[in-house]
């Protein structure tokens, strides 16, 4: 039997979602195949490594009591041997317990994490993960970087800025004269690396326009500002593959533009029952899509285009903006790493918890053998002149 190590929680804004993500849609699922031994690593917010299984509990999490069980608990040592190995001390004597890790499925949203610094670790290590690799995850997580590639790609992206937060500071004004010169009101600004909508502002004069920058840059050092689409309709798409992609439905998520989805509609608020709507990760949302057949079919192909042009592979989510009106198409993001992996969505295409779960572990192993069939080691006899 294998042993995936789940890894989540983290230093990041998005270290709560991160503990759902892990213990409802990644963990339970993993278990009840009855295929791999599953190991909990949660990573405080002070970087501390802890691996237990009563981590494998919401309730420590929901109680308070993570801040007990982490101030009392040695922390784990990893050991990167051409793999990785865990370690930590158990009971009174002191007795060293130690576990061989096989693949790990990394439910590390945000910074460190989905941003591609976890992967890196691995990859260097030696170790397959679940989920999009360190460039790709990198790519996605850039806002501005991934609107640059996918562009080139000669997809849609809507009229933006980017910023420095040092820019910001040294000479405010002449951004605002920039934004307000060769974009158009309303505006969109965002923090360029972050996920879970934290930190953006909508902006519908100078004023909101000015704070939306100020609380961007506490987040960020890379700050987007972007026009925003009229006659707006959001569109997301979550999809597994590396090479061969399957495309779940298109998600259209019951909000109105002016409540756009920030951290408190996305996870606080629930959404209202609605008609015809089912419940997601963020409230209600047509599954699939209410779109004219033709629109539906060009979003899913943009949103496989974009996959394919950042680099992603095992899992990732697209998100799109449509005009209602003219029918274009915009790429908006992409998460690589779904919140709760958007198994709301894959249940209603026929793809259960349990069956997602195992076909990303699958698929983890499969690019880590390709992987492994590329040489990264030169011989030379350059350090004998030395």
């Amino acid at each position: 039997m294998k042993t995936v190590a789940v890894i989540f929680g983290g230093r990041s804004t998005e270290h709560d979602v991160s503990i759902v993500t892990a213990l409802s849609s990644i963990i339970k699922p993993l278990e009840l195949t009855k295929k791999y031994q599953v190991e909990a690593i949660y990573i405080a917010k002070n970087g501390a490594w802890f691996w237990d299984d009563k981590l494998k509990n919401i309730s420590l999490f929901t109680s308070g009591e993570i801040e007990q069980f982490t101030s009392r608990t040695a922390p784990a040592s990893v050991q990167l041997d051409g793999g990785m190995t865990l370690s930590k001390s158990t009971g009174m004597t002191g007795r060293k317990l130690h576990k061989k890790i096989d693949i790990v499925f990394p439910s590390m949203h945000g910074t460190y994490g989905e941003d591609g610094a976890l992967m890196g670790l691995l990859d260097m290590a030696g170790v397959p993960y679940v989920g999009c690799s360190m460039e790709a995850s990198a790519l996605a997580m850039n806002k501005v970087l991934a609107k640059q590639i996918t562009a080139a790609h000669d997809i849609p992206v809507s009229k933006f800025l980017a910023f420095t937060d040092k820019e910001l500071e040294q000479n405010l004004t002449a951004a605002l004269k920039a934004i307000t010169k060769n974009l158009m009101l309303p505006l969109f600004i965002k923090p360029a690396h972050l996920g879970s909508s934290i930190g953006i502002t909508r902006a519908t004069n100078e004023t909101e326009l000015r704070n939306g920058l100020e609380v961007a840059a506490k987040y960020d050092d890379a700050i987007i500002v972007e026009e925003a689409v009229e006659n707006l309709v959001e569109v997301t798409l979550p999809i597994i593959g590396n090479h061969d992609l399957t495309p779940a439905y298109l998600e259209q998520p019951l909000t109105k533009p002016e409540d756009f989805f920030d951290f408190d509609t996305k996870y606080l608020n629930g959404g209202k029952k609605m008609g015809g709507a089912k419940q997601g990760a963020q409230g209600y949302s047509n599954i699939p899509a209410k779109l004219p057949d033709d629109l539906y079919a060009k979003a899913e192909a943009i949103g496989l285009n974009v996959y394919r042009a950042l680099g992603c592979s095992g899992i990732a989510r697209v998100d799109m903006l449509i005009d209602s009106k003219t029918g274009k198409i915009y790429f908006n993001e992409v998460n690589p790493l779904p919140g709760s992996l958007y198994a709301h969505n894959w249940r209603q295409k026929g793809i259960s918890s349990v069956e997602l779960v195992t076909r990303l572990v699958e698929l983890a192993e499969a690019r880590f053998r390709e992987r492994q069939d590329l040489s990264t080691v030169f011989n030379t006899s350059f350090l004998k002149q030395f």
